[in-house]
Formats: structure tokens, sequence, C-alpha cells
């Protein structure tokens, strides 16, 4: 057996949680040169891997990297309407949806809420939008809003 791989020394940092039910600890171990309290590093790198989940939901669901326009200002357009179809779907995890879709993914949502077709029918008094039958009921979407709805703040009184 060599030494160590690395050219600098390096700490390893025992990660070990115990969850209700489990008959066995989790254990897992962090690699790192970074000097700060064991502790900050385990948020740190936990934080890193959620922010490095949110990337790869976005490619894949949202297809971000996929900018195939021939003129960079037509790419940049894209890829801020990828960046918004993310935001709306990141917002409608946040809400209190209906228990049925509640863990859906965002990939569920893409396809199933956003990514849709859609006919908008204006009426005198109403606004209708008709939707493919592949897509979630009516009373479904209608729970949806509710749940946008009471996200919204109180009109300010004058």
């Amino acid at each position: 057996m060599g030494g160590l791989p690395w050219d600098k020394p390096r700490r390893v940092i025992a990660k070990v949680e115990w969850h209700t039910g489990d008959l066995l600890p989790r254990v897992g171990f962090v690699v790192s040169n970074l000097p700060m309290e064991p502790d900050w590093i385990i948020r740190f790198y936990n934080k890193r891997g959620t922010a490095e989940q949110h990337i790869k939901e976005g490619k894949q669901a949202i297809n971000w990297t996929r900018l195939s326009c021939n003129g960079m200002a037509q790419n940049e357009v894209r890829l801020q309407l990828h960046a918004l179809a993310y935001n709306l779907g990141v917002f409608l995890q946040g809400t209190d949806l209906p228990e049925q879709i509640a863990d859906w993914s965002l990939t569920s949502l893409q396809t199933r809420l956003i990514k849709i077709g859609a006919r908008v029918v204006r009426h005198a008094r109403a606004i209708t939008f008709q939707l493919a039958d592949v897509t979630v009921s009516g009373d479904l979407f209608n729970h949806i809003l509710a749940a946008i709805q009471r996200l919204r703040a109180p009109p300010v009184p004058e």
C-alpha cells in the first residue's frame, strides 16, 4: 500500500446519524482541506449537495443547457425562459399543493402543469382555460390555483 494519493494532507470527517426506526446508524465521510469546525464543514457540503441537486434537476427537467439557437441573443432569451420555468416549478413545489401531487418532481410539475397545451377562451364575464385531457383534472387544477391564491398578501388598506 502506497501513501495518500493527494499532494496535501486532508481531513476526514465522519458524520454519524441516528434515525428513529433504523437498526444501525447512517455513517458518511467528508474528505476536505477546509480548516473550519467539523459541524460547519458538514453543513457546507450538505448545502453544496443541495445546490448540485437543483442544477441536475434543472438540466433534466427544464433542459436549460439545451441552447440550440443560432444567435447569442436568442440563446439568452431561451435560457431566461428556462430559468423562469424552473422558478415557476420550484414556486409550485413550495405551495400547499393537494396531497395527490404534493410529492411530484419538478419534471412531473413541468409536463403536467406548465408545459401543456391549452386554449384560452375569453367571454364577456369570464376567461376559461381549456386544457388537454392528459393534464390534471379541473378540480385538481382549481385546488392548485387556491393554494397559489393563499400565498398572496392581503390587500393593503388605503
